[in-house]
């Protein structure tokens, strides 16, 4: 693993910690109020071993924000994943108020005797302007065609994920720039039924270097709403890891959006893409390999260098001391783990992280969910390692495992929020930003849902009510979002970048398809602004590599519609 940059770096930010306003950033839970009060159900496993099993399967709380209905409003797509238990779809009426209509849209099914629905995905795979929905499960994943009048159809059947993978984690990117969204899942268990179990032998066949995991595939977009598995033709197929979130973007600034794995159990996984069709595995060279349990593959530029850093969450409770890594990218094709020396090591049980701008001061902050399972008094661990310390335990057995009953599981752990202070230090304010909730966390969708201004973001618990986190900090920086429609790219415009100088700062912001652990954030590009009265000159790289200027107000939605052998449609508005 790569060594941290030298610690006298770190002075400048060390003294700026006491130069903040304290306790400046500040969050109202309405989740109740909003009308988006989810309670997700894990699925329930009978026989013997149905609590093990249940627990290795309690990841799947996932949400997605997206604008289904072209209303400029970002909605809310939530699963659960009990059998026959309905995802819910929040629409935003506006004013931090929403409506469920999942029903009536026809997006509630996925949880069948035979499918446990564990992460979704907004995207426009057929570039007609509307978003289409995509739910992942361990199974075979469901494709919903928007078809514009507030109604869904499942095309899954013409689609061509027809391959079996007990999936995790799924992002849409486009990984061969032919203005075409691909999909790659993120597979848990090795494909078998874990409803029909063949064998009892179906867990990590070992806690660090685990080889058994589902892996990663690559489903290419052929168009006509087909796709077709491209994993072994594009260098992918030999990671065997047991993948819990993927996550991409450009991390050698060269065009072509690169890929993270992160891995419970076996290494996290480096490619970069050879802007042939094909990735090449860079793991060794860019950052070592791990045996840590890689759960959230979230990235951004944190230090506002240009360059694209990666957040991964670990374990690190009273028997595992992992800690996170925040990878710095060193700009030479190498990354550095500065965890440690900016305050971003310790999340205990991580889950989902994502950055976001809290107090639009132009620096990237963080917020991490956590925690196991949150039961009875009784404390699962010290029953865990005594079965763990007895010789040749096998450990992909699951009679292996001691049973859980009521048991807690590194429970009742309160979430963490990371304030950036100047690219190099970051400080926890989880408790005056007023959220420090103690429930067990999954995935966080960040959206500014009321278009104040202001990231708002959506927190999902497993077996737990969700919470919605209204950003009401005072004295913030100004902003100003991008919201980017492709042409000859994808419509999303998944991949697209926007960098702009503000005063003192320059910054970077990419299109992503869904990184970050069961969660998908808003495709609005947010940027604060600090102090800055104006912005310089705005330059928006689409996926394809061409770059124009815009220009644009502070404290404003900018819309940039991509013109195929024209300049940039732009217009301006204070109100979305």
């Amino acid at each position: 693993m790569r060594r941290a940059r030298a610690w006298w770096l770190l002075i400048p930010a060390l003294a700026a910690l006491g130069n903040g306003p304290p306790g400046r950033v500040r969050f109202a839970e309405v989740g109740e109020k909003a009308g988006v009060r989810h309670i997700h159900e894990t699925r329930k496993f009978q026989g013997k071993h149905g609590d093990v099993l249940g627990m290795f399967t309690s990841g799947g709380a996932s949400s997605a924000a997206g604008d289904f209905d072209n209303d400029g409003d970002d909605d809310l797509f939530v699963v659960s994943s009990d059998a026959g238990k309905p995802n819910k779809l929040y629409r935003n009426d506006g004013g931090l108020k929403f409506t469920e209509v999942g029903v009536a849209a026809g997006v509630t099914g996925g949880n069948d005797p035979k499918s446990i629905v564990a992460d979704a995905i907004w995207f426009d795979y057929d570039n007609d302007g509307w978003s289409d929905l995509l739910v992942a499960r361990f199974g075979t994943p469901v494709l919903y065609h928007n078809e514009r009048n507030g109604k869904f159809k499942d095309v899954t059947a013409g689609a061509g994920f027809n391959k079996f993978g007990n999936t995790i984690a799924a992002i849409a990117f486009d990984y061969d720039r032919d203005g075409l969204l691909d999909v790659m899942f993120g597979n848990y268990f090795k494909p078998v039924s874990l409803i029909d179990l063949t064998t009892t032998k179906v867990l990590p066949n070992d806690l660090d270097n685990a080889v058994n995991g589902g892996g990663v595939t690559l489903w290419r977009n052929t168009g006509g709403g087909k796709f077709v598995d491209v994993t072994e033709k594009t260098g992918l197929s030999k990671q065997s890891g047991w993948t819990l979130d993927l996550g991409h973007g450009d991390l050698n600034n060269d065009g072509w959006q690169d890929l993270y794995v992160a891995c419970d159990y076996g290494t996290d996984r480096m490619f970069l893409n050879n802007g042939d069709g094909t990735f090449r595995e860079v793991t060794e060279k860019a950052m070592g390999f791990d045996t840590r349990k890689g759960m959230n593959a979230e990235i951004g530029d944190y230090d506002n260098d240009g360059l694209l850093d990666i957040y991964v969450t670990n374990i690190t409770d009273e028997y595992m001391k992992e800690c996170n890594m925040l990878w710095h990218n060193n700009g030479d094709g190498t990354f550095t783990d500065v965890s440690k020396e900016t305050n971003t090591c310790n999340t205990l049980w991580g889950w989902g992280a994502k950055f976001g701008d809290w107090d639009n001061d132009g620096w990237l902050d963080i917020f991490a969910t956590n925690g196991l399972r949150s039961a009875s008094k009784e404390n699962y661990i010290p029953v865990l390692l005594e079965a763990i310390i007895k010789p040749n335990m096998e450990f992909q057995e699951l009679a292996s495992w001691p049973a859980i009953g009521k048991m807690t599981w590194s429970g009742y752990q309160k979430k963490v929020m990371f304030r950036n202070v100047g690219g190099q230090v970051f400080k926890d304010i989880s408790a005056e930003a007023g959220v420090d909730n103690d429930l067990d966390g999954r995935g966080l969708a960040v959206a500014d849902f009321d278009g104040d201004g202001l990231l708002d973001f959506y927190q999902t618990n497993a077996d737990q009510p969700a919470l919605l986190y209204h950003g009401q900090t005072q004295g913030a920086g100004n902003w100003v979002q991008f919201k980017l429609r492709g042409a000859a790219a994808n419509r999303d415009a998944v991949g697209a970048r926007v960098s702009l100088k503000a005063g003192p700062l320059s910054m970077i912001r990419e299109v992503d398809g869904g990184n970050g652990y069961s969660g998908q954030s808003t495709q609005w590009l947010h940027f604060g602004l600090g102090g800055a009265q104006q912005m310089g000159q705005i330059e928006v790289r689409w996926p394809d590599g061409r770059k124009e200027q815009i220009r644009a107000e502070i404290n404003s939605f900018v819309r940039i519609e991509e013109v195929k052998g024209g300049p940039a449609k732009v217009s301006v508005s204070k109100n979305r």
